[in-house]
This record gives C-alpha cells, sequence and structure tokens, in this order.
C-alpha cells in the first residue's frame, strides 16, 4: 500500500494538480505528519495547482495556528460545493484510533 507521501507526489506531480483533503476526522497530527501535508501544496503551487484542506477540528486548526502554517493551507470547515463532477483528486482521511 502506498504511503500518503506517496500518493500525495503522485497526484500533485502533473500540471495544475487540484488536490481536496478531507481532514475532519483528524484532531492531532505529528511532525512527520506535518511534513508530508507541507510538502504537497508547494508542490501543487509549483505547477499552478492548489490543494484544499476540509477541517473544523480546532485541535487540528491549533496546531496549523502554534507551527505558523494557517497561511500554507487553504482550508475550509466543509466539504467544497459543487466538486463532484470535476477533476479535482480526492482523499478522506479516517481517524486512527
Amino acid at each position: 500500500m502506498p504511503t500518503l507521501a506517496t500518493y500525495l507526489d503522485a497526484v500533485t506531480a502533473g500540471p495544475r494538480p487540484d488536490l481536496v483533503l478531507g481532514l475532519r476526522p483528524v484532531s492531532v497530527v505529528d511532525r512527520a505528519g506535518l511534513g508530508v501535508l507541507c510538502r504537497a501544496p508547494n508542490r501543487a503551487r509549483a505547477r499552478r495547482g492548489r490543494l484544499r484542506l476540509v477541517t473544523d477540528s480546532t485541535r487540528f486548526l491549533r496546531i496549523l495556528r502554534c507551527t505558523g502554517l494557517t497561511g500554507s493551507f487553504d482550508n475550509h470547515p466543509k466539504w467544497p460545493e459543487g466538486l463532484a463532477g470535476t477533476s479535482a483528486a480526492w482523499l478522506i482521511f479516517a481517524s486512527a484510533g
């Protein structure tokens, strides 16, 4: 099974990648996870694409705020309207535990 980093690298490799990560069930992320998440929007922007995070977790948002990463992501509290029928790649994370 591919790792998250491998998956994100693959979907951000082409021109104009459009990726939506559903992180609503995620409340905690470690340093390695943040590193993987930080790499993806940088790769997407370098290829004139975008990455959107979907989360309303106050704990996860606090982690982003405390690490100075809030502005690094296009964050949405709920799933973007009109996503069905688009070419956006999407991935929904399940809570571990």
